[in-house]
């Protein structure tokens, strides 16, 4: 249990040289066998670029995103934010919190896809393969629910750390002066405070993720791509994967945009609690921010599948192709008729 525990810095570089060496004798030995505890951990690998990479690239937009939410009379939008943040902290207070960001995200990134890969072989085992092609969506949702709840336990003490550096007026503007006071003053709760609507946010968008990426590749090579899958080259595949990744990540900011808002002001706040701050903020308050954070989270979501999957191309992982009916299924339906 030790990835609980504060100082988690040292955890994630040991996990990230760990996988690395993984990667290169990998690469070295050729195409990984599926389902492997070394395609698993590459596959946490390929997480931890997705979304370490992608997070800490866009810290200035989820600055003022952050801002928005908790002080909208202040940050009144997009232009507004930058501008306000800049003449007042200078151009550097824009990347406040990158160093919690890249630690979090990193971390949330190897739960994040390596448990969605265990948890959708595991549980399509338990399914079967009939079972398994007719409840796909439902398979993608769970495996996906699963995953984020573990990726979120990593991620929690380091975006308590970067919310509270982004918008907590007097708080320390590094990790190294932020982590130690929240942890000083609050003790480990005080990174975990905000883990249930962490849980409320993250676990929506990521079902969202992963169900609508995946059935939104499905549906474009069946319905757009001129050709199979297979026909294609690994560069016009991954295009179908940003596209898919874009399509999916708007839906995604809108289903939790809510409980974002309420993590930005939990964390935001020492005194703070979720009933209390959606009391005060009512519904339209909630939804403060939702359009840089859509701007931000497509954009997110498309590349973090780009970058996860040109991984995967790289380190000759196998790619299985969308789904199709298996061959005893389709025997079965056409006895019916």
């Amino acid at each position: 249990m030790e990835w609980l525990a504060y100082g988690s810095t040292e955890y994630v570089t040991r996990v990230v040289v760990g996988a690395a060496t993984t990667v290169a004798s990998a690469y070295e030995a050729g195409q990984v066998e599926f389902g492997t505890g070394k395609y698993y951990a590459l596959c946490a690998f390929g997480g931890v670029l997705s979304c370490g990479i992608t997070h800490t690239a866009i810290v200035p937009l989820d600055l003022v995103k952050c801002r928005i939410q908790v002080n909208p009379e202040k940050y009144t939008g997009i232009g507004a934010g930058f501008r306000t943040t800049v003449a007042e902290e200078g151009v550097r207070a824009l990347v406040k919190g990158w160093a919690p960001t890249l630690i979090g995200y990193s971390a949330q990134g190897l739960g994040k896809f390596g448990f969605y890969e265990v948890f959708k072989n595991v549980y399509a085992d338990m399914l079967g393969e009939e079972n398994a092609y007719l409840y796909r969506t439902s398979l993608y949702l769970a495996a996906s629910a699963s995953a984020e709840f573990f990726a979120d336990i990593l991620l929690a003490p380091m975006e308590a750390t970067k919310v509270r550096i982004q918008t907590a007026p007097g708080a320390p503007p590094t990790l190294r002066g932020c982590a130690p006071l929240i942890y000083k003053t609050e003790g480990l709760t005080g990174f975990y405070k905000g883990l249930p609507p962490l849980w409320m946010r993250q676990i929506p968008y990521t079902m969202m993720k992963f169900a609508c990426f995946e059935k939104t590749v499905e549906a474009l090579y069946q319905y757009v791509v001129p050709k199979p899958r297979a026909e294609c080259s690994k560069g016009e595949q991954l295009i179908v994967t940003f596209v898919a990744g874009y399509i999916a990540g708007v839906f995604c900011a809108i289903v939790s945009h809510p409980a974002d808002t309420v993590v930005s002001k939990l964390n935001q706040d020492s005194q703070a609690t979720a009933g209390g701050i959606l009391k005060k903020l009512g519904f339209a308050g909630v939804w403060k921010g939702l359009v840089p954070r859509i701007i931000m989270i497509g954009t997110l979501t498309a590349l973090q599948w780009f970058i996860y999957d040109s991984v995967k191309v790289a380190l000759n992982l196998p790619r299985p192709p969308p789904p199709e009916m298996p061959a005893s299924l389709k025997a079965k339906l056409a006895a019916q008729q």
